[in-house]
């Protein structure tokens, strides 16, 4: 189901820095402040990246897929012929106000904290941060969106995930088998709440992206779902 009135996303190169974080296992790329849990299970892998509080939009942004590029500066680190490296957006670099150099992620800044593993694609470990320029770019993901159920009977908490096109939601609404449709809040990262007693009934979802794309997933939970489930759709953008 699509609306009326879509917005492509915006694909112009814009300049920003990289750095990267953890090691080559990429543990500490795990959880993070866009609520995905294990990125390996949920089809992130390695090929992820931190944003700064510019690009994060208050965990807006999770989801999101990014085209990036090194760009020689003096230093001229970038690794020759690396060509581009793709990720998504599933964690926050956060500000340090202590600092007053090397303050990547601090606003107005464009950054992207990468995994080891992506960054020594693009130049080696011991550049240790490369201006880069990037673009957004559609998120291609295999099989449905997927829906994991958290929080307690009279508290639903829904992390979306495996989001293809635009990758970011932006508004999300539930019903019940026995409810008309409900308007969901983010929460935080792409964990969406509604304070409606639903257990024992199947549930339906409509999920709108950042272009303005709508899907509608109908029944998609079953009625004897449980707390810590996850379910997929037979759809994605």
């Amino acid at each position: 189901m699509g609306s009326r009135h879509i917005h492509s996303i915006d694909t112009t190169w814009y300049d920003a820095h990289a750095t990267f974080y953890g090691d080559m296992s990429g543990s500490d790329t795990m959880q993070g402040a866009c609520g995905y849990g294990n990125l390996f299970e949920q089809g992130y892998g390695l090929a992820t990246a931190a944003l700064s509080t510019a690009l994060f939009n208050n965990g807006g942004t999770c989801g999101a897929c990014f085209e990036i590029m090194c760009v020689n500066d003096e230093h001229k680190w970038c690794i020759p012929n690396a060509g581009t490296i793709k990720i998504t957006a599933t964690n926050f670099c956060p500000p340090n106000y202590t600092k007053t150099v090397d303050v990547w992620c601090n606003p107005p800044q464009r950054h992207f904290d990468l995994s080891l593993y992506m960054f020594i694609k693009i130049a080696p470990y011991r550049a240790g941060v490369i201006p880069v320029r990037y673009r957004r770019m559609r998120c291609e993901k295999q099989g449905g969106l997927r829906f994991e159920l958290k929080g307690n009977p009279y508290w639903l908490l829904v992390l979306i995930y495996n989001v293809g096109g635009a990758g970011d939601v932006v508004d999300v609404k539930i019903k019940g088998s026995s409810t008309r449709w409900l308007q969901m809040s983010r929460n935080w990262g792409q964990n969406w709440q509604v304070g409606t007693y639903l257990v024992g009934q199947g549930l339906s979802f409509r999920v709108t992206t950042s272009d303005r794309k709508i899907i509608k997933f109908d029944d998609v939970v079953p009625s004897y779902w449980q707390f810590g489930q996850n379910f997929e759709g037979n759809s994605n953008f």
